[in-house]
């Protein structure tokens, strides 16, 4: 059975959204078989594809051709990833939005407090 590129990138989970597989394609992201690929074109199991997403070019060999979207489980069945491992990410610095007492804006309660002390409250 044969699948549009696009859908089959969908259904894998290379893309978040057909849309996104479509334009991919249209901006010429996308390769099957070393050959830039139209969101028309069709892939059957045993082809190469790959992928340029957001966060890094993946390398695909499609295994199955599913016709609608997979679970994550079932979608890596339908392929064999052969794209090297993504580079590890810098540790993310810690948090910088801890406010001193009595620094910045009030909090809610700190509101409260100075509205039944004016005796508003």
């Amino acid at each position: 059975m044969s699948v549009r590129v696009d859908v089959w990138l969908w259904s894998v989970r290379a893309y978040k959204t057909r849309t996104l597989a479509t334009a991919a394609c249209k901006r010429q992201n996308v390769r099957v078989n070393d050959q830039i690929a139209k969101p028309s074109r069709i892939v059957i199991a045993g082809d190469r594809v790959v992928a340029k997403t957001a966060q890094r070019v993946r390398t695909l060999e499609v295994v199955k051709t599913p016709q609608k979207r997979l679970g994550a489980a079932l979608a890596s069945e339908a392929y064999i990833d052969h794209s090297p491992p993504p580079e590890p990410r810098e540790a993310a610095p810690p948090p910088t939005a801890v406010r001193e007492r009595g620094a910045g804006r009030p909090t809610k309660r700190d509101r409260r407090k100075i509205q039944k002390f004016r005796g508003r409250g």
